[in-house]
């Protein structure tokens, strides 16, 4: 797989000295790992059928159905017309099951139905983006959050329900036993506002390898 071209939020560097002077253990994550770049594959609909797409199997049968599913479609880039012109049964051929295919239907009748269109989210708040795109079928709240982070780079999102990020909490602050509510709330609120930071950073605990969506 070719990773995708990542950027730098504008506020990573501030975000990194902020968070390098009130957690030590982030502090030597940041200083031990080189400046590091978010970065997401195709626009806000692909970026969202993707995380559809790739529900309950593993990345590489995820890239897999993709990779047909755009050969399939044989348009410039899936576009959510492009996506309820196409013949369900074709698409199945792709490798999806057909709840698959109602969401990804779901999903492209929101992005067309949306009055605001994409540029929209810009003047909207994390939990107001969270609570939009949760009503779409096959979104949950961690692809909101996945969504946050890697496609429109929002500064303040803590995804607690990613597996990774526990883990990394848990190892990095309570010696690998499950990290108390309250230790997490306060590490949530020493992280504010740039907990999308040091997630990121903790995620990097875990593996060095670039994380990108």
């Amino acid at each position: 797989m070719t990773a995708p071209t990542g950027r730098r939020p504008r506020w990573w560097r501030t975000a990194c000295a902020e968070l390098s002077e009130r957690d030590p253990l982030l502090a030597t994550l940041i200083d031990r790992h080189p400046p590091m770049l978010i970065g997401s594959r195709g626009d806000a609909f692909q970026t969202l059928a993707r995380s559809i797409v790739g529900q309950q199997i593993s990345v590489k049968a995820a890239q897999s159905v993709w990779a047909r599913f755009e050969a399939t479609l044989a348009c410039a880039e899936v576009a959510p017309a492009v996506v309820l012109a196409a013949d369900p049964s074709v698409l199945r051929d792709c490798g999806l099951s057909g709840r698959k295919i109602e969401y990804l239907r779901d999903l492209a009748s929101h992005f067309i139905a949306r009055p605001a269109g994409v540029d929209g989210w810009t003047g909207m708040a994390d939990a107001e983006i969270i609570e939009e795109l949760t009503a779409v079928r096959g979104i949950g709240v961690w692809t909101v959050q996945m969504f946050l982070i890697f496609h429109l780079a929002r500064p303040d999102v803590l995804p607690l329900a990613d597996l990774g990020l526990r883990r990394a909490i848990e190892r990095g602050y309570s010696k690998g036993r499950p990290t108390a509510p309250r230790q997490v709330d306060r590490l949530s609120g020493l992280w504010h506002p740039w907990r999308t930071a040091a997630t990121w950073y903790l995620w990097r605990s875990l593996d060095p390898g670039p994380v990108l969506h």
